[in-house]
């Protein structure tokens, strides 16, 4: 893969009222797909979003029900196609055999590396839930197609990630790769050879990625009455930040759905081979609502403000970043002391390797895990309230400037691979409106 980072704002993108900006997959909290929702509305375009349905349990997949889609769509602020997405196939039954979540009930958090699956009953859960999703994808685009007015041009967000099978086990094995210390410490290499990684592995695939290729494949006929169709998608393939003040590619690892970004790249690459127009943008980091479960992804974040300060030279909108987090200051604390405990950890020597774009994905380890959680420690006890924190003032206005730049850059991309660093992000905010 070629690093193709973003350097210049691009133009200001065409849309306008009566377009169309359709959310494939379901918005919950606040997040990126939030600022392009924001930025599509801004321009007067109608929104549709998408549901992933709902289970009673582990019972069958369902439509919202009323109230649901009420709420739904009052959190979208458009209308909601009430088509169940769901993807993946956890909890897919393999036919008249058990789901890999039923295959994994009786196995032990403390004994992963004993956990056997058979696979031959995995692989039918999953052809079974790519099935299924294909089937609802092509209602979900039959539906949306009669509310696609004529000539309409059309902007695809996919925002389906993640994939992690919805079982019990996760969440100890979790804390130990990703916030484990001294002999709690489980390094993400030693895990990804075991069974349970690979389910993880082939889940992150399904969800990740190759919903974003039958989302193609399902919208293809709109393709043909359209105007202007555009599809983007949300990767992450490490970020370009301040490191020692030069701006420096890096990872935040183990970043284990990596493989299944990679591949999302390469659908996207297909897909434009074959004449539509598609971009993943690998994003910046951001602070989240899974943040919790991924302590120290934030860490990378902080020298963006040092980033819009030089972007901005001056400008009333870079002044105004750094006052709305130096007001999220706990007192003694410093924009410029957490500036500089946040590049202590990145310009580490513990955090060398994980600067080689080609070797990414990268696994963890114990050094640089510890100082990871140490340094996120550090800097956010300088937050006033650690519920809002300096880190989410900053997360807010990535995403705000992401979906800006998204937004225009979709009316003309330039190819199917972009990455977004914080020097194209601050020129954004500091540009603003």
């Amino acid at each position: 893969m070629t690093y193709r980072p973003m350097r210049e704002i691009p133009a200001r993108g065409g849309w306008r009222e009566g377009d169309v900006l359709v959310l494939f997959g379901e918005l919950f909290g606040r997040g990126y797909a939030n600022g392009i929702v924001e930025e599509a509305r801004r321009a007067g375009m109608t929104i549709v979003g998408a549901t992933v349905g709902r289970r009673d349990g582990d019972g069958p997949l369902r439509p919202l029900a009323d109230a649901e889609r009420a709420e739904a769509e009052a959190n979208l602020g458009g209308r909601i196609v009430n088509v169940p997405l769901e993807a993946g196939f956890d909890l897919e039954p393999a036919g008249d055999g058990p789901s890999p979540v039923a295959q994994l009930k009786a196995a032990r958090a403390d004994a992963w590396e004993a956990i056997a699956l058979d696979w031959e009953l995995v692989a039918r859960s999953r052809e079974a839930g790519a099935r299924r999703f294909e089937r609802n994808a092509a209602a979900f685009a039959a539906e949306l197609d009669r509310l696609v007015p004529v000539g309409a041009n059309v902007l695809f967000v996919h925002t389906m990630a993640g994939g992690f099978p919805r079982t019990r086990l996760n969440m100890p094995i979790m804390a130990r790769l990703f916030r484990g210390t001294g002999d709690k410490f489980l390094p993400s290499g030693e895990f990804w050879e075991g069974e349970l990684a690979r389910l993880w592995a082939w889940s992150f695939d399904e969800v990740t990625a190759r919903t974003f290729q039958r989302l193609v494949d399902a919208t293809a006929p709109l393709r043909a009455r359209a105007g202007r169709v555009r599809y983007v998608a949300y990767g992450y393939h490490g970020c370009e930040v301040l490191v020692g003040g030069r701006p420096t590619w890096q990872t935040h690892v183990p970043y284990l759905q990596g493989w299944a970004k990679l591949l999302l790249e390469r659908l996207a690459e297909d897909a434009w081979a074959r004449g539509v127009r598609c971009t993943v943008f690998n994003a910046p980091e951001i602070w989240t609502n899974s943040s919790a479960l991924f302590r120290g992804v934030e860490v990378s974040l902080y020298p963006l403000l040092e980033m819009i300060r030089r972007e901005g030279n001056g400008s009333a909108a870079a002044d105004e970043a750094w006052r709305r987090c130096r007001a999220l200051l706990a007192d003694g604390a410093s924009l410029e002391a957490l500036l500089a405990r946040a590049d202590e950890l990145l310009s580490s020597p513990v955090l060398a390797p994980f600067r080689s774009f080609d070797a990414w994905p990268i696994h963890s380890g114990r050094a640089q895990t510890e100082a990871m959680l140490a340094a996120s420690d550090a800097c956010m006890a300088m937050s006033a309230d650690p519920r809002s924190p300096v880190c989410g003032e900053l997360s807010r206005q990535v995403f705000q400037a992401v979906g800006r730049l998204m937004l225009d850059a979709a009316w003309e991309p330039s190819g199917p691979v972009a990455w977004l660093g914080h020097d194209v992000v601050a020129r954004r905010i500091a540009a603003a409106p």
